[in-house]
């Protein structure tokens, strides 16, 4: 661009201003604004030789290349325009404009001046566009994208792989794919797990093994080092038969080319052929290769079961049959499965994983081995008992099978209660508490062995002992194991500290009473009136059997209530019994038929005193819930009542209320049977039998009463 201009009247006080202040953006800026509409060369000119005064300065250069590239968009490419354009451009990356990627957006520079300015990833932008232009060479765009995405930002990296298989370069795709693979730090930026990079890896070797690909130098070995290392990540039983069937698929291709090669090389008729020194056919090695693939599947495939869940027994000893013909493996495998399954956390049941161990070893006379397993496995916390005892009686028989019949009583001695035993008739207090306290260890002990060892103490006046015995007894069993061990507890606790302490004792059945499930507190409630009753105050026992009806379930209410109703009676008066009466009838949770039953009792109380008003009442309050023809005794009970105590008024009564009583039920069963069914209360129903309305109203102020 010429650099020459001529200079006009108007021009002289701008040229004077740029003499006097020649390093000055603003001065040239001002310059230009005035020349705006002058033509390119003028400002041209003028911007060369503000440039060669700030050959620094952004505002300049960019505004020049932006007039620049403006004038030479709309011409051909081969115009001197575009060649000014481009040196224009390289001596402002040459002046420092590297570091200004906006600038060097301005226009559109060849790839090295692209890459001279590859300082900032806003010339990224301009330079992947380049590369994806269609007529960019491939050479270029691989290029360009090697450095933009191995370089500037490696997360990317996929997008190169996917432009090399695009371009037919697959050996380049599997390069990539493999440095990617290999490092660590990589983090794919669309969230490719390295499992699925494997697996493109995998596919691009089994699509195409006669590529460039094969002439890789150790690529079949990395590549099974990538299939080796996806089957052993697998998590689940499907990526592993993906993973799989890709391994499997590449070993057949290999095999294929290495037979094509031999074809080709027998129909080049070389004359080298056949002599050790030039021989390169792999193909019996290949083979080798695949059956031993096919025979390691099923262990593979368990190592995912087993990674999935380390604690499932059903899985190690499926491993340990994979390898039925290597001893040492199958006893590795066990020692791993003893080592790793914890019994608290296995699915099924861990004990068979030792006697299996064991019996590997006694089935090859290892006895010594056999021995030391199962004394390991009595250290072992097995969840249940029962799988410990398993393990004992394993081990005795073991001996016996071997005729070693002392090792095996030894052994019997150990594991059950008849050391115990031995040690409560021959042996002293001490020695017995210690053997006790070794099975209870042990988790052996049993509700009879915690009576016998509490019993002993007992025996030895060593209350405290005893009750502390107890007291593990009820903590280790549950209902209804534990039902005996308390029964005991509390019949020893009141003999030793009913008359002295029995704050204590109510403690202890406030204890029982939280601790039994509710189908086993009715006997415990029972046991604690009668403590009561026998060392403490009436009225404590009263509301012992009042706290019991709200505790037991419903099929132990009435058996309570009996209790309850009769304990009222002989040791309070006849209002207390009508009061028990009342809370049963009225809001005891009892069935229909218990509630039936205790009001014909309390209507006996009644009849019995001589209210025969009240009887009456509750006869009709009961009748509210008492079909004819499902409980006729109670209708019979109440004929009875009245042909002795009613007259002709109160048994027509009686009979009209039967009478209403059938035709409910009956609309009752017809209702139930459209779904449309809904019971009222007793109450209820009595208050709608006319005129018995009154008479119920008045039964329920005697009852009140």
């Amino acid at each position: 661009m010429a650099s020459t201009m001529e200079i006009s009247a108007d021009d002289v006080p701008y040229e004077e201003e740029v003499l006097r202040e020649r390093f000055k953006v603003g001065t040239w800026l001002r310059y230009l604004s005035a020349r705006g509409t002058a033509p390119l060369a003028t400002r041209a000119a003028i911007y060369e030789r503000a440039l060669r005064a700030l050959p620094g300065s952004y505002k300049l250069w960019h505004a020049y290349l932006t007039e620049l590239a403006a004038a030479a968009r709309a011409l051909p490419i081969t115009d001197p325009a575009h060649a000014a354009l481009n040196a224009a451009f390289e001596r402002a990356l040459a002046a420092g404009m590297s570091r200004m990627p906006r600038a060097s957006g301005t226009c559109t520079p060849p790839r090295s001046s692209t890459s001279a300015s590859s300082r900032h990833h806003h010339v990224w932008t301009l330079a992947l566009r380049l590369a994806g232009l269609p007529g960019c060479p491939a050479e270029t765009a691989v290029r360009v994208l090697r450095r933009c995405y191995l370089q500037f930002d490696p997360a990317h990296a996929e997008e190169l792989v996917a432009f090399l298989v695009t371009a037919s370069r697959f050996r380049e795709a599997a390069e990539q794919l493999a440095v990617a693979i290999d490092d660590d730090g990589f983090r794919s930026a669309k969230g490719t797990t390295k499992r699925q990079l494997l697996l493109d890896l995998c596919e691009i070797l089994t699509k195409h093994p006669d590529d460039d690909v094969a002439g890789m130098p150790g690529i079949y070995n990395k590549a099974r080092d990538v299939f080796e290392a996806g089957a052993a990540a697998a998590a689940t039983v499907k990526d592993f038969g993906l993973v799989f069937e890709s391994y499997l698929h590449f070993e057949h291709a290999v095999v294929a080319a290495e037979l094509d090669d031999a074809i080709q090389e027998e129909k080049s008729g070389s004359v080298i052929r056949g002599c050790w020194l030039a021989d390169k056919d792999d193909a019996d090695l290949n083979m080798a290769r695949l059956e031993r693939l096919l025979e390691r599947r099923p262990e593979m495939l368990n190592s995912v079961r087993l990674r999935q869940n380390p604690h499932d027994v059903q899985a190690w000893h499926e491993r340990v049959k994979i390898f039925k013909n290597d001893p040492g493996r199958q006893a590795a495998a066990y020692a791993e499965a003893v080592r790793t399954v914890d019994p608290m956390k296995a699915t099924g049941k861990p004990h068979t994983l030792w006697l299996a161990f064991a019996k590997m070893y006694e089935g090859r006379g290892m006895l010594d081995s056999a021995r030391e397993v199962f004394r390991r496995a009595t250290q072992v916390s097995f969840k249940s008992a029962d799988d410990l005892a398993d393990v004992w009686c394993e081990r005795a028989e073991m001996e016996l099978r071997h005729q070693n019949h002392e090792a095996a009583i030894e052994l019997l001695r150990q594991a059950t209660s008849e050391d115990a035993d031995m040690m409560e008739s021959h042996g002293t207090v001490e020695s017995a508490c210690a053997v006790h306290e070794r099975i209870h260890d042990l988790g052996l002990a049993t509700p009879l062995l915690v009576l016998s060892d509490a019993a002993l103490l007992r025996q030895h006046s060593r209350f405290e002992d005893a009750f502390r015995v107890y007291e593990r007894g009820v903590r280790s069993f549950k209902h209804p194991h534990a039902d005996p061990i308390w029964a005991a507890y509390l019949a020893a606790f009141v003999e030793r500290y009913g008359k002295t302490k029995p704050e204590r004792v109510r403690y202890l059945f406030e204890d029982a009473v939280r601790q039994t499930p509710p189908e086993a507190k009715k006997a415990v409630f029972l046991r604690h009136a009668k403590f009561e009753e026998e060392f403490g105050l009436a009225t404590r026992a009263m509301k012992v059997y009042e706290g019991a009806t709200g505790a037991v379930p419903v099929r132990d209410k009435l058996a309570v209530y009996d209790a309850y109703v009769a304990r009222a009676a002989a040791l309070f008066s006849v209002a207390k019994t009508r009061e028990v009466y009342h809370r049963a009838i009225a809001g005891g949770g009892l069935t229909d038929d218990n509630a039936r039953v205790m009001c014909v009792r309390f209507a006996d109380l009644e009849t019995g005193l001589g209210e025969i008003h009240r009887a009456r009442a509750l006869y009709v309050y009961a009748s509210g819930f008492s079909d004819p023809g499902a409980h006729p005794d109670f209708w019979r009970r109440w004929n009875e009542f009245e042909v002795v105590y009613g007259d002709e008024s109160t048994f027509r009564d009686m009979l009209r209320l039967k009478r209403t009583m059938a035709t409910a039920a009956c609309t009752g069963v017809q209702a139930a049977e459209t779904g449309a069914v809904k019971r009222p209360c007793a109450g209820q129903q009595v208050e709608g039998c006319g005129t018995l309305q009154t008479e119920c109203k008045r039964m329920r102020v005697g009852v009140a009463l």
